[in-house]
């Protein structure tokens, strides 16, 4: 009798194990393979992933920098209505050699990543987006690096 108490105890265990949470549980929602729309498929090919470098201020000269509530104007005039579903900006610090010069002028930075696709009005968004920060900052460059990424949403 105890061994069968023992069986069907731990048959019981087991099969609390296995059993799948209600598809109306958080649980259930979460999975490893999401399901898309139309405007952000489950995976997307031909994607790229743009990261642009903006100085925001000569490290140690307070007269160089671009207040916070500056740089946010800018994403708000100039990238959020050209990438409306999403960005990233990582606050950073960079150097750079001007040719001719001795030492590296180090800079307090602002890293924009925007992950889209890669067509020609993206590529030309991107674009007005450098041309824009150099006209209102009057700095040189806007480095603009990308790779082509995977995604899923």
């Amino acid at each position: 009798m105890r061994t069968a108490l023992l069986a069907s105890a731990l048959a019981l265990l087991l099969s609390a194990c296995a059993t799948a949470p209600p598809a109306s549980s958080p649980a259930a929602a979460a999975t490893s393979s999401l399901q898309g729309d139309a405007a952000r498929p489950a995976q997307a090919q031909g994607w790229v992933r743009s990261e642009l470098y903006f100085g925001v201020g000569t490290e140690g000269d307070a007269a160089s920098a671009i207040s916070e509530a500056q740089w946010r104007a800018f994403l708000d005039r100039e990238v959020t209505p050209r990438f409306p579903d999403g960005l990233t900006v990582f606050d950073a610090y960079g150097q750079w050699l001007f040719r001719g010069r001795q030492g590296p002028e180090r800079l307090n930075s602002k890293v924009l990543v925007i992950l889209h696709e890669d067509t020609p009005q993206r590529r030309g968004d991107i674009e007005a987006i450098r041309l824009a920060w150099k006209r209102a900052s009057g700095h040189q460059s806007v480095l603009w690096a990308r790779q082509p990424a995977d995604v899923s949403f």
